[in-house]
């Protein structure tokens, strides 16, 4: 049996370790594909992205032989969920088979434009550690390593610029695939904002609310392997 490929793509900071228990929670007609993006875990020693454009075309050479060969699907997270959106668009303009289904969680959709008072990128460093932990994600006392945050401090910094300097180009095509919008019931986020990512897709939008802020990807796994099970196995 050919299994579905779920290619996983992590938050801000994040590294493909983020999604290595879904590996063995999830049907086994899905094969989990964590995706590991520069500057963290495996790829520690490899330089940061210097744009959004950098990063896409980064993660489209490595899933491109999947991708032709495999049936697959995306999952991204915030940051990773702009990352499955331009990777949808670049596969369409190179006209590659598009994914089985894609599903974008905890982000707005990406042509509504960020009207939040924080960049947090431009924050100065003890600014920024404050807005991180209130956003939830990171242990407070993840900061209190002072060698460990001289790491990850321009890790996140930089992600976060990367996906606040995204530019929407209004020249989307419409991706003619189903897609299921998961999001936390207490993230920032407004319901224009959410629904919104219906206009991406030719197909069904599914929006599903989970309980938590932000980060409810953490606590409500189960709720979310169902849904992916029931997505992909039919």
């Amino acid at each position: 049996m050919t299994k579905i490929k779920l290619f996983c793509f992590p938050y801000a900071g994040g590294s493909a370790q983020v999604y290595h228990h879904w590996i063995k929670s999830l049907n086994p007609a899905i094969e989990v594909v964590p995706i590991e993006l520069s500057g963290r875990g495996t790829r520690f020693n490899e330089p940061l992205y210097k744009d959004f454009e950098e990063l896409v075309n980064d993660v489209y050479h490595q899933i491109y032989n999947d991708v032709v060969h495999n049936p697959y699907a995306f999952f991204g997270h915030s940051l990773g969920a702009l990352i499955a959106f331009e990777l949808v668009q670049k596969i369409g303009i190179n006209n590659l088979p598009d994914p089985k289904h894609v599903f974008y969680s905890g982000k707005s959709a990406p042509h509504i434009e960020n009207k939040k008072k924080v960049i947090y990128h431009l924050l100065d460093t003890e600014d920024f550690k404050k807005e991180i932990i209130q956003l939830g994600g990171t242990p407070a006392g993840i900061f209190e390593h002072i060698e460990f945050e001289k790491l990850f401090l321009p890790l996140l910094r930089n992600d976060f610029k990367l996906a606040e300097t995204y530019d929407f180009k209004k020249d989307k095509r419409l991706y003619n695939g189903e897609i299921t919008v998961m999001l936390g019931k207490k993230d920032d986020l407004t319901a224009q904002q959410c629904h919104e990512w219906s206009k991406t897709t030719s197909n069904i939008c599914n929006i599903i609310y989970f309980n938590g802020g932000h980060f409810f990807i953490h606590n409500e796994n189960e709720k979310i392997f169902d849904i992916i099970n029931h997505a992909l196995i039919q």
